[in-house]
This record gives C-alpha cells, structure tokens and sequence, in this order.
C-alpha cells in the first residue's frame, strides 16, 4: 500500500501544523539573521544622531545631558574639554573609547573642526563639535545582537502584521488542502441522488477519505442494484408466475374444451387449477418477503413431513407441459423421506429448481429428481442435460441479478432471482448447497436436507 494512504486525517493535520510551525521558526530565524543585519546600523545611526541632537542643544545642562545618553544606550561617551576629559560609563563592557582600534584615530577625530563619523571593523565612533575647545565621543559597539531588543520593541508591529498574513496564508492553503478533497467526496456522493452510480476511483491521499470512498463504492452498488431490482420487478414477477399461469390456462381450456362430461378429468383439472392459484399466491408473499428474507428477519416454521410426497406433487403439477411440451420428469426417490424443515419453503426451493432445469435442460427435455438417503440427512439433486455451465458461470448463478440468456432453452428470463431465492432459503435453514457442471453434460444442482426424528425411529 502506498504511505500516502496511510496517512490518517489527524497525522496529517498533525503534519501540516507542525511544518507550519517550524516554518513560522525558520522565518524568525531568518529574520533575525537577515532583516538584523540591515535594520541595525540603520537603528543605531538613529540613535546616535538623535544622542549628537541632544547634545548640541544641551547648553548649560550638558554634563547631565551626556550623562543620560550614556547610561540609556550603553554607550561610552568622552567629553574633551581644553584642560579636562570627562569619562562617562567606560567601565561598561560595551566601552571601546580606549581599544587600540579606536585609539589610533582618536586624536584626529578631537582635533577635527567638524563632526565627524568613524565606522571601523567593529565599532563605531562619533565626533560631535559642539564649540571650539569642546569636543564629545559617543563609542558604540558595530554587532548587531546589541540592538536585537531594541529593534524589535520597535518594529513588533510590523512584525505582527507580517506574522499574521503568513498565517493567514498558511492556514487558507492547509484548509483548502484538507477541505478539497472532502468537498470532492461530498460531491460525488451527492451526485448518487441524480442517479450517477459510477464508482468512485480518486485517491484522496487520507485514510479515513479513502475508506469513506470504499464505503460509498458498497453503496452505489447496492443502490444500483436496488434500483435495477425496482425496474426489474415485473420481469422478475413474470419470471416467477409464468410457469403457473400458463398451467392454469391449460388446464382451464382443457376443463372448457377437451374434457366436456367427464366429471372425473374435469375435477382433475379444477383441482390442478385450484392449486396452482395458490401456488400463485404463494408466491406473490415469497417475493413480498423477500426482503425479509435478505435481512434475516424471515421466521422459518420447522415441521416433520415427507419430502418425497411433495416432490411429486409439485411434479405432478407439471403434468400439462409433460403432456403439451413433451417434458420428461423423472423421479428416484425411496417411498419415504420424512425431514424436519420448513416445507413451505423447501417447496419454493424445490419449484426454483425444477424451473431452473426446464428452462435450461437439453434437446431430449429431460429433468431429473433424486432423493438420496445420506445418513443423517436426504441429498436432493435436480439435473438437466443442457450446456452446462463454465466455471466462471457457477461463481455467477447464485448473485441476485444473474442471468443467462444464451443457454436459455424456454420462456424469456427474468432477473435471476430464482437461485437467488434458493440459496437464501437454504443459508436460512443452514443446509449444504451447490452445483456441479460441465460444459455440453447439463447441470446438478444439489442441497442436503436434515432427516426428521421420526425417520431415525
């Protein structure tokens, strides 16, 4: 898996804040080393010139004036005079008045007539006139780090302002970052509603987006196959009653036509006809339930009864396409089979099944039945001489929406809902179920069905 997306929404948020803030240092630092190194001879010829101000228009207060100066800026000032020097703050560290650098230009700075400003290596030495015998020397130190505070108690304004639009900046871009990619997820889901159900391929490059992602991927399937379902549903419904329908048909033409005054044929018939209407009835509610079915809330109502005497009924119910379509049924089966199941629904099952196989079954329109003593449990096969299925067709026929038309042998399909129906039946009753198959030898669809009690007696 790529690390992009193993990164989680808060180690990302966590990442951005964090090089946002040694961004945030790297620019202090930066400042200090640059922006110092340009605002500090500014600010310290500002000073001097106001201290060269000050001490011009000192008049009579000038020694308290200097003296000021001096203690304020920690400065080593000297005030010559033509019979006196004048030291003032030369025991502070910062004095330089009496290094060798400054020493050897001293004289020429006390004797010019004018002021005068010496920048050495590292020091710097003002010479203020102030009258003809008087002459003053403001020593200051040329390192920036001298001024460091001074510099920013005046310029933090201006710092701040800078500070707070880089923020500014940083923030929208790392909010925008974040938000464009749930903005964009937001947007493809809400395009699901207009009925757009393609998937979802972007990588978000966040853990929780992506697995969101997948989640909305889930949906839109399942949502499409809701709505296939929905436009499905009367195909599905012919699907599942054709077969009963056209038996009631027949049967009632033949009740009309065929049979005239014999009583017998007819009632048999009727009767065909009566139970086929509540097959039909039966299920209109299976397709009801559905979902129920799916959602697991479908009560089984578990009872003894003989599987081999439902199985030929239901095939003898069949009798008017053995008679009209040539069908050929056959049953192995012992007399009896009693199981415990639910039999309604195990009928459902067995009727899928049959179906299945008259629809899919070969030339010689054969279907076979078996019941096979297993035990502790019957083993039910219904087998067709069709095409066979592939193996890439067997992993295909229990999904809801899956559908064969090219092996199709008689009535157009509907949604392939039938083996659907049976394998959610058997899941319910946690019978073993399957099928085998090859292609050209037909099909063998099977489940296991537990025996009854009464038949281990």
């Amino acid at each position: 898996m790529n690390t992009k997306n193993k990164m989680s929404l808060g180690y990302k948020t966590f990442f951005y804040f964090s090089v946002f803030s040694i961004g945030i240092l790297l620019f202090l630092w930066s400042f200090e080393y640059v922006v110092i190194q340009i605002l500090a001879p500014i600010h310290q010829m500002k000073i001097i010139n106001e201290a060269k101000e000050q001490i011009k228009n000192a008049d009579q207060d000038l020694l308290t004036t200097i003296e000021n100066i001096a203690y304020e800026h920690n400065y080593c000032i000297e005030l010559h005079t033509s019979n006196q020097i004048y030291s003032f703050n030369e025991k502070s560290k910062k004095c330089i008045l009496n290094s060798k650098e400054v020493i050897s230009i001293k004289r020429s700075l006390i004797n010019s007539s004018k002021d005068e400003l010496a920048k050495l290596e590292n020091n710097i030495v003002q010479s203020i006139r102030v009258d003809k015998d008087t002459v003053v020397l403001i020593g200051a130190q040329n390192i920036r780090n001298s001024l460091r505070a001074d510099i920013l108690r005046s310029y933090i304004f201006y710092f701040s302002i800078i500070l707070i639009l880089v923020a500014f900046i940083v923030s929208y871009y790392v909010s925008r970052l974040l938000n464009k990619p749930i903005l964009k997820i937001t947007d493809s889901a809400r395009s699901m509603a207009g009925g757009n159900f393609a998937q979802d391929q972007n990588d978000y490059g966040i853990k929780e987006l992506n697995e969101l992602r997948n989640v909305l991927n889930y949906a839109r399937t399942e949502i499409e196959n809701t709505d296939k379902l929905r436009r499905d549903l009367m195909a599905n419904v012919s699907h599942d009653l054709k077969t009963p329908l056209t038996m009631i048909k027949a049967y009632a033409e033949m009740a009309k036509d065929l049979n005239g005054n014999n009583k017998k044929k007819r009632e048999e018939n009727l009767n065909i006809i009566i139970s086929e209407t509540d097959r039909l009835n039966s299920l209109v509610n299976d397709i009801l339930d559905l979902s129920k079915l799916q959602n697991n809330i479908q009560v089984f109502n578990f009872e003894d009864y003989d599987l081999v005497k439902e199985i030929q009924e239901i095939i003898q119910k069949y009798q008017i396409i053995k008679e009209v379509e040539n069908y050929n049924f056959i049953i192995n089966a012992p007399k009896e089979a009693m199981v415990y199941a639910d039999k309604k629904q195990i009928n459902q099952v067995i009727y899928n099944l049959v179906n299945n196989a008259i629809n899919y079954t070969g030339n010689d329109l054969q279907v076979k039945v078996n019941v096979k003593d297993e035990k502790d449990s019957y083993l039910v096969e219904v087998i067709d001489t069709g095409k066979g299925l592939t193996e890439e067709q067997i992993n295909l026929i229990w999904n809801k929406y899956y559908k064969d038309e090219k092996n199709h042998k008689r009535y157009k399909t509907g949604t392939g809902l039938g083996l659907y129906i049976v394998q959610t039946i058997l899941k319910g009753h946690n019978f073993e179920y399957g099928v085998t198959s090859k292609v050209d030898n037909g099909s063998r669809f099977f489940f296991y069905i537990k025996k009854s009690n009464l038949s281990k007696k």
